[in-house]
Order: C-alpha cells, then structure tokens, then sequence
C-alpha cells in the first residue's frame, strides 16, 4: 500500500493571531473577562495566525449550534471538494477512480454525512464505499491513513482516499469562560487534506514508477492502534444545547510522556526496528507542550519536529487535519532518502495513540 498524494486545502479567511486577540478581546470584555489573561494564554500557544470558516464579523450572527452546523456543512463541503480534487490532480486520477473515500472530523454532524454530499458534487461513482468516521478528534488523521491502507490491502487494485476537514472556529463557546475554551480559542484553526492511498496493485504503486517521482511515495508497511484504559476525561466534548464544549485536560502532555516512547519502542521493535532508524517523524501539532513531550520522550533533537513546529505556527492546530499537512509538507520540501524510514504519529480522545509505519 502506498500513500500516492497529499493535498491541503483552507477556507478563504485568515487572521493573524494579533487580529484574533483583539477580535476576542473585545467580544469577552463584555462578560467583563480579563483580556490581558486572554492575551497571555493565545501568544503562549505560538500560533502566528489562522484560517476561518468564516469572516470574523459574521460569527457574531451565530446564535444557536444550528446555525454553527449549517456553515460547518456549507464550509466543509468547499473545503473538502478543493482538497480532494487536489490531491487526485497530483497523480493523475479523476473523482470517478476513487474506489472508498474514508472522512474524518470532530467539528460538524451531518446526516447525510460528508461523504455522501461529496458523490455528487465531485462525480464520485455511485458504487463507492463511504466510511464516515466522528469521534476521533487529533488522532483521526493517522488513524484515517491506516483505516485506509487497511482498505487497499484487502482490495489491492482500488484507490482509497482519506479526506479530513476540521472547522474549529465554528466550535466556540461564547459564553464558556473556563482556561481550556480560552487556549481552544487561540490553538486551534481551520482547514482540510486529503490523502490519496493506492492498493499494491495499482499502477501508482508500482515501485519503478513511486521511487521515480520528485514527491515521494511511501510505502505503508504497518499500524498500531494503543488504547489508554480509563482515560475519557482527559480530551473531547461535551454536547450540550449550546454544542461542542471542549475537554482539554493539563494531563495531555503527562499521556505523551507516560505512553509514547513504550508504544513506539513496542512498535518499531516488531519490525527489528529503532528509534535511531527513523529518519521522518511525521506528528501531530497538538500544541507546545505536547510537542516537548513528544521530543522528551522521544529523545528527538531539535530539528527532529521542524515541519510539526512550523504547521503549529502558521496554522494552529487542526486537529485531524494537522498531522496531514505535516505529512504533505514533509513529502513536499524535506523529502527523507529512497529505503529510508518514517513514522507518523497522533494522540487524540479515548485517550489513544496511532502509530504508522512508512517505508520512503
């Protein structure tokens, strides 16, 4: 199985950070907030700037989660349709040779889901396998990549495209004053990918014609799914009559250094492999003290994370999609040497890790 492209793709709309502050200092300093704490929370998140659903004045006109939902499936629809489309241009492939279309997101509900609004907008084939995933949040981008490998690896001739669209601006909680709403409110941005992965047996996986691209195709050699018992509590929502309320708990970055280095170690050691082996490490940016657990736990050098360190800093943290655009701007500009390994990793709700396997 080989991963064939990838495609980022983000609304319209970006804000530096400093507009965002004061956008949110403005609206909170009616509920009589501290606007300097807000201040002092977003510029620790080291997010230089986001994209948005929406124009930032016309979030004011969102009175109930309805209303945040119907722009969730508006925006998720252009949004998905442009990444999709992208990733299928770089190899050649039209809608109509895509085979299963696996989404993922944690930020909008639709029945029907994303996926079936996508089949006639894009003229996907009528007997395509939709796989709608809710749920996972952050880690929903590897677990997507490996669900999908998954796929073609029972249908070795078939296209299978993972498509993640997160849009988190459209999650706020206006009247929710609590720290863990006030960090969301600065991490977390907006935006979509898409991941093209193709069956052995297809020609894009043919290894003349992968090892002959500029891009690199990677191989998927294996993935692991770790589950952490009893740990719920530590991220995702709660639902109410005002929509998605955030669970982001201070022991995010205790789960890291507490699990990751076993689970890796336990992963790579399957396949006669070590930490020292891994020439890519492709992560998810939950944030910067995520991240420093990640390299403590690791034992990563400084440069190890650049790429994960700079999607936190242009974009923010996209939940399911971050991990993708890691993965499209290292294939893009840092490209790892031919035989070469990689891991891509995330954390996300349940609480859990997904580690997978490339082979460059």
């Amino acid at each position: 199985m080989r991963i064939a492209s990838v495609a980022g793709a983000f609304p319209d709309h970006f804000y530096s950070q400093e507009q965002l502050i004061e956008a949110l200092k403005g609206f909170w300093a009616k509920a009589h907030y501290n606007p300097a704490r807000l201040e002092r929370l977003h510029q620790n998140v080291l997010v230089g700037g986001r994209h948005l659903a929406l124009k930032m004045e016309d979030y004011e006109t969102l009175e109930t989660w309805g209303q945040a939902n119907d722009a969730w499936i508006r925006v998720a629809q252009e949004v998905g349709a442009e990444a999709v489309l992208g990733a299928l241009g770089k190899v050649g492939l039209e809608p109509g040779d895509v085979d299963a279309l696996f989404t993922v997101t944690v930020t909008g509900v639709a029945t029907p889901s994303l996926d079936a609004r996508l089949v006639n907008r894009l003229g996907l084939k009528p007997s395509i396998k939709r796989v709608p995933i809710f749920g996972l949040g952050c880690v929903a981008g590897a677990a997507g990549i490996a669900r999908a490998a998954d796929y073609v690896k029972a249908y070795p001739g078939q296209v299978a495209v993972l498509l993640s669209v997160e849009l988190c601006s459209l999650t706020l909680q206006r009247r929710d004053m609590t720290i863990p709403n006030l960090i969301a409110s600065g991490l977390f941005g907006d935006g979509g990918a898409a991941v093209v992965v193709v069956g052995e047996e297809h020609p894009l996986a043919r290894e003349e014609t992968a090892s002959s691209q500029t891009t690199p195709r990677p191989a998927v050699v294996d993935s692991r799914s770790v589950f952490y018992p009893d740990t719920e509590g530590v991220m995702g929502w709660d639902i109410s009559e005002s929509g998605f309320k955030i669970i982001l708990s201070a022991e995010v970055p205790q789960m890291v250094t507490g699990h990751l280095r076993q689970d890796v170690d336990a992963f790579l050691s399957h396949h006669g492999l070590s930490r020292a082996d891994i020439s890519a490490w492709i992560c998810h940016p939950g944030g910067p003290k995520v991240l420093s657990a990640m390299e403590q736990a690791l034992e990563l050098d400084e440069d190890a994370l650049a790429v994960t360190w700079k999607s936190l800093r242009q974009v923010g943290n996209l939940s399911s999609t971050s991990v993708l655009l890691v993965l499209e701007e290292t294939l893009a500009s840092c490209p790892p040497a031919p035989a070469s390994w990689g891991v891509l990793l995330a954390m996300g709700p349940g609480f859990c890790s997904e580690l997978v396997l490339l082979r460059f």
